[in-house]
């Protein structure tokens, strides 16, 4: 498991690298201005780091199936080889995913508005600025990344349905760990999941809840992630308890 967190963690870190630095600095500057070779470069980096989280996040719940309803075969099923394929498998799936939307947008035709209407480039707004027909391109991203994640996130509900269920016949005292390791993933899976269905499933654009979403799921949510996990780590809660106490005291003597 902590494997898998590690990789995310990088993950979400590089995720938030591709956009936060452009956003902040264009936060200071009157003329906020891209080059279109940047905008395809933020494209790609936003759809592989985007990808391969939701492979990441998918690899998780199999990793807490298998804890929590084959304890046994755990050590067997979860070994070094298989962890490094699902990591390997999360980069190369990413890959191909932002190489895939890479190709919608580097032969559209741009000779009109230039103004993208959000804090970085993404396909969905960057495809409305091509001076085509974009009904079509519209619907190839929402088949495209749209299914893939309503998809992806009703077999993560449904596997962590069956888990809940499974723990539900468990001892108190057991069900309560499992259940809080489930809580932390399951908010890590819906803050991941509910802005990109908005962004990329919904049919119909908001543009104020569109900008919002995008630093949501670019900046906040890769911010939250290791926040939630580090809540519930046993070593951590204790080294900030250790912490709260050492502040109180030290007041004290002041």
């Amino acid at each position: 498991m902590y494997f898998l967190l590690a990789n995310l963690s990088l993950i979400d870190l590089s995720l938030s690298s591709a956009t936060a630095p452009k956003m902040i600095a264009d936060f200071f500057s009157t003329r906020k201005v891209i080059s279109f070779k940047g905008c395809l470069a933020q494209i790609f980096l936003v759809h592989f780091f985007g990808g391969s989280e939701l492979v990441i996040l998918m690899a998780m719940v199999f990793d807490r199936y298998t804890a929590i309803c084959k304890p046994l075969r755990y050590t067997t099923i979860m070994c070094r080889h298989m962890c490094a394929g699902i990591v390997a498998a999360a980069w190369g799936i990413g890959f191909l995913h932002s190489v895939s939307k890479l190709a919608f947008a580097v032969n559209l035709p741009f000779c009109g508005p230039n103004e993208v209407n959000s804090f970085y480039c993404d396909l969905p707004r960057v495809i409305k600025l091509a001076c085509t027909d974009t009904y079509r391109l519209d619907v190839m991203v929402i088949a495209n990344s749209g299914v893939l994640t309503v998809c992806s996130f009703v077999l993560l509900i449904t596997s962590y349905t069956i888990i809940l269920m499974t723990i539900q016949r468990r001892p108190s005292d057991r069900s309560s760990k499992d259940l809080s390791t489930l809580t932390a993933h399951i908010t890590v899976v819906l803050l991941f999941f509910g802005p990109c269905i908005f962004i990329y499933a919904w049919p119909f654009s908001v543009k104020s809840l569109d900008k919002f979403l995008a630093v949501f799921y670019s900046v906040v949510t890769p911010l939250l992630n290791p926040i939630i996990y580090t809540l519930r780590n046993k070593d951590m809660k204790r080294a900030m308890r250790g912490l709260g106490k050492w502040n109180v005291n030290s007041g004290k003597k002041s």
